[in-house]
């Protein structure tokens, strides 16, 4: 099969994050997008970071009812610090066979060298660098031999300004976040008193 990978923290989820999924799902014709919320993200302050368990539940409630979405808490499991290297090698080992589709933004993939064994990532999966703001295309060909930028794919879509930070900021300030993300995933947030004071 062929499966598209979004991974990090959803902090929370919103539409931003599923239209992502909808078009590379459409244009490299994915059978299947597999959302993996981090456990221990290396890179964010985990202050700022609902429970694993409420971001995992966030994500369940954002893509139900849609059959080719799929929640996945293999990196919340393992207790580890979620590094992209560690989820590809375990998603190789459960399930050999596929063909896998890194999805992050343009700007992450610039930073790709940087990353926990960078270099054999490459050969794990394609990656599909999304366009973001500020970021041109042909910045990849200053971070990338020509043989690597055969593994990268992108893809240009349309943009939504909306962020996970964004939507804590509102909640923090007592500001509407509907439209933002799925309905049920707001009702949750509020119910549950996330994100008043940054705080999961």
């Amino acid at each position: 099969m062929k499966i598209g990978l979004m991974g990090g923290t959803f902090n929370p989820i919103h539409y931003g994050h599923l239209l992502v999924a909808e078009e590379a799902r459409e244009a490299f014709q994915l059978e299947e997008i597999w959302f993996i919320p981090s456990g221990c993200p290396p890179h964010k302050r985990h202050d700022e970071l609902a429970s694993a368990e409420a971001r995992l539940y966030m994500c369940q409630l954002a893509i139900e009812g849609i059959p080719y979405f799929r929640v996945l808490s293999i990196e919340i499991e393992s207790g580890e610090t979620s590094y992209t290297y560690n989820t590809l090698r375990l998603l190789h080992q459960q399930y050999p066979g596929n063909e896998w589709f890194f999805i992050t933004g343009l700007d992450a993939i610039l930073e790709l060298p940087s990353w926990h064994h960078a270099e054999e990532l490459l050969d794990m999966a394609h990656f599909v660098a999304v366009s973001r703001p500020g970021h041109k295309i042909e910045e990849l060909s200053r971070v990338f031999t020509e043989e690597q930028r055969k593994k990268i794919l992108t893809l240009t879509i349309p943009y939504l300004d909306i962020s996970s930070s964004e939507i804590r900021r509102r909640v923090r300030h007592q500001r509407s976040i509907r439209f933002l993300t799925p309905e049920p995933v707001r009702q949750f947030i509020l119910s549950e008193g996330l994100y008043r004071g940054d705080r999961g």
